[in-house]
């Protein structure tokens, strides 16, 4: 499997140098080629006629001159937890085992179709998306695209590995704490986590519908922000990094082991060369924002699963089963305070960082340490691998995980965190484009290429 980036691909489809159905039927092979091997459970669910169906229609439109965008004939892979027309949803658990297929796709399969993509599978998720470990399914833990013996990350590890090991340039996930941001930073590619909202969660299983965001994961962070401008109702802006100021976070859990901190050094180096302005910040609610998170977040995906579970508790995953009994005695003051925490949170802190401290974006590792052995306590995992993404989830807004340069076997993850508020015109996300344009910078992307 000869990983592209989705412009390589996109560039060839343009200019008929590669067919859609070519491209597609290849990333078919390359599925298939994943059978009898450690990463065969990566695929969660496949429909190969639709997915030649499509490609032959997005053939047509290129044959007829209507190149609709970059994704246009583009293979990608949806996560397990967001519907796709035809297949079903099981969301790596034994609860939805006979579920039907879906309907009608989500929302933002959807918007995936309207700018010319072909959906070619479901890939595998932590139970329910309930954990960022990659270790608890039915079919099994998902294993590291590059070393078999450890984890991938999660939730969204399926759609990290195959973007990984190079058999689709494009995948969507979810994040509700960091889970398309933590199997980014162990799998060597890079995770977008756009501001709450921007992409629509309509047919989304729902894990926490205060915290739940959809994401994307790519290659590298320039088809992360060819894929972000590619679909509907968002605009891509150009931002320099020259004259951005960044704050790096630090004390607390922001203080990371010595390779870390000498990636982050790294990182902030490049980035105060290219004309930003990066300084130590600390981020005193730290605590505050990593406690509401669980009130929240249990509350509400005990809300969705308390039938089923109360039936027959068995048919989950012993993991995903402690959490969700863990909830089932919390008062509904708590959850109600914890929400209005949390609103009040997003408030305060984002006046302060944004308008007091006068930050664009902030800076920090993704998580503290990297890919684990894959017999690994998935709930020994669960706070290191989440609380350096929690707080950003909490706030609400775009985050980048982006490989920090060097080893991406067993990679560290660098993460960029956009601030800067307001629009600029219908659909403009500046968070978005500040934290995408700092990644780049990161990543050794050329900042003159135009990734739109």
């Amino acid at each position: 499997m000869d990983a592209v980036t989705l412009r390589d691909i996109t560039a060839a489809l343009a200019k008929g140098e590669l067919t859609a159905t070519e491209h597609v039927r290849q990333v078919l092979a390359d599925l298939d080629a994943l059978d009898g091997t450690p990463w065969s459970n990566l695929v969660a669910a496949r429909n190969d006629a639709a997915a030649l169906e499509s490609a032959a229609r997005a053939d047509a439109e290129l044959a007829a001159g209507n190149w609709i965008g970059p994704l246009h004939g583009v293979a990608v892979a949806v996560k397990d937890n967001i519907d796709v027309a035809g297949m079903p949803t099981r969301c790596g658990s034994n609860v939805l085992a006979d579920v039907a297929p879906a309907a009608q796709d989500a929302r933002i399969v959807e918007r995936l179709r309207e700018a010319g993509a072909v959906v070619v599978a479901k890939t595998h998720l932590h139970e329910f998306a309930y954990g960022p470990s990659g270790l608890v399914n039915a079919a099994g833990p998902a294993r590291h695209p590059h070393d078999p013996t450890r984890i991938t990350g999660g939730s969204s590890s399926g759609s990290a590995a195959l973007v990984a090991k190079g058999v689709v340039p494009l995948a969507l996930g979810t994040d509700t704490g960091c889970s398309v941001r933590t199997p980014a930073a162990l799998c060597g590619v890079v995770g977008l986590k756009p501001t709450f909202g921007a992409l629509p969660v309509d047919g989304v299983f729902p894990l926490s519908t205060t915290f739940d965001h959809v994401g994307l994961l790519a290659r590298d962070v320039l088809d992360a922000a060819l894929a972000w401008g590619a679909l509907p109702g968002i605009a891509h802006l150009r931002t320099p990094v020259s004259g951005l100021r960044v704050g790096r976070l630090r004390g607390g859990i922001w203080d990371v082991p010595a390779a870390f901190e000498s990636a982050l050094d790294d990182a902030c180096r490049t980035l105060s060369d290219l004309g930003a302005e990066v300084r130590d910040v600390t981020l005193p609610e730290t605590d505050d924002l990593l406690g509401v998170y669980p009130v929240v977040t249990g509350s509400e995906a005990y809300e969705t699963h308390q039938r089923w579970f109360e039936n027959d508790p068995d048919l989950y995953q012993p993991a995903t089963a402690a959490l969700l009994a863990a909830q089932r005695d919390r008062p509904a003051t708590d959850y109600v305070r914890a929400v209005r925490a949390a609103a009040r949170l997003r408030r305060d802190v984002l006046r302060r960082l944004r308008r007091d401290d006068g930050l664009d974006a902030l800076i920090t590792v993704t998580t503290p340490l990297r890919s684990a052995p894959l017999d690994s306590d998935p709930a020994a995992l669960r706070g290191p691998l989440l609380q350096m993404c929690i707080p950003f989830s909490v706030l609400g807004v775009p985050a980048v995980s982006v490989p920090a340069p060097g080893d991406r076997d067993l990679p560290i993850g660098v993460q960029v965190v956009g601030l800067t508020s307001g629009t600029s015109g219908h659909g403009s996300h500046p968070g978005e484009s500040t934290a995408l344009a700092l990644a780049m910078a990161v990543d050794g992307t050329d900042l003159l290429t135009d990734p739109s």
